[in-house]
């Protein structure tokens, strides 16, 4: 089900919960959320829809992913970058890293441990920002 974005800087400012096996209806409802808006964003943590879990979606060349309770265990390769976000006007500068490798769950509940590099790098460093109550 597509939601809402929510703006609420409080709620937003909160650090997420840990996901359960039984959000994945929150996954699915970012995940139709971030497709619905792809014409304007690549990536949202759950609480941009209102929920306090640590779920985020994200595109990755064509495809569309979730990650439960993501975590980034190595980075490498800093750099300075602006950023917008959905769930506030005007962009700010900040340091991110080229290169990470993420410990998540898929969408099974499998834990995974993945590397990512690039611009999808960036995005997923955004949404765990989010996760964190960081606001950019």
């Amino acid at each position: 089900m597509i939601k809402n974005i929510c703006k609420d800087k409080l709620f937003l400012s909160l650090k997420a919960e840990k996901a359960l096996e039984c959000d994945k209806q929150i996954g699915q409802d970012l995940l139709d959320t971030l497709i619905a808006n792809s014409s304007i964003c690549v990536g949202m943590a759950a609480n941009m829809i209102g929920e306090n879990k640590a779920i985020i979606a994200f595109k990755d060349g064509n495809d569309y992913l979730l990650m439960y309770n993501p975590v980034i265990i190595k980075k490498n390769k800093q750099y300075s970058v602006e950023e917008g976000c959905l769930c506030h006007s005007g962009r700010k500068k900040i340091l991110r890293y080229d290169e990470i490798k993420v410990e998540f769950f898929d969408n099974n509940f499998k834990k995974r441990i993945k590397s990512y590099s690039g611009f999808t790098a960036e995005i997923i460093q955004h949404e765990i920002d989010h996760l964190d109550g960081i606001l950019i």
